[in-house]
């Protein structure tokens, strides 16, 4: 949301012309953790330690899962949400993440745009199959291994 008004606590207006109060999504930052945990320093530390820790084995493995099949930025958000249950700078990253993708959605559904993407899907296509065309009729269908010897 691209706010009109950068002090807290004031009714800014969005991007899509709605009302945000400002103050209200400033709540929220901070530990999630039970009060029992954050009474007690020692405790509350290593509660942090532990989120920490699976966090980053969620992250590490979303990283592991892009280049091999698998849902790799979902678990990495996954890994990222764990993390801002207890940590501020998770809680931004995230809340600057679902900003950037609702603007991309936002804009993705423009009609222009929707416009130029189909236009460009299709010339692709058209490049490709006649690419795929030229050649098949420059080559034929040859298979890469030898099917009529076995």
């Amino acid at each position: 949301m691209n706010t009109g008004s950068d002090e807290p606590g004031e009714v800014a207006v969005a991007a899509d012309g709605a009302k945000v109060d400002e103050s209200a999504s400033e709540q929220g930052l901070g530990s999630k953790a039970p009060e029992f945990i954050k009474a007690r320093r020692m405790l509350h530390l290593s509660w942090q330690v532990g989120i920490f820790i699976i966090g980053l084995a969620v992250v590490v493995l979303g990283i592991i899962m892009l280049p091999l099949p698998g849902p790799g930025w979902v678990v990495i958000f996954g890994g990222m949400a764990i993390w801002a249950t207890e940590f501020v700078w998770a809680q931004l990253v995230l809340r600057w993440t679902k900003r950037k993708v609702t603007e991309a959605a936002h804009r993705a559904l423009d009609p222009k745009v929707r416009r130029r993407n189909i236009i460009l899907t299709s010339v692709g296509l058209v490049i490709v199959a006649a690419i795929v065309g030229v050649y098949l009729w420059k080559f034929g269908v040859v298979m890469p291994w030898k099917i009529k010897d076995q």
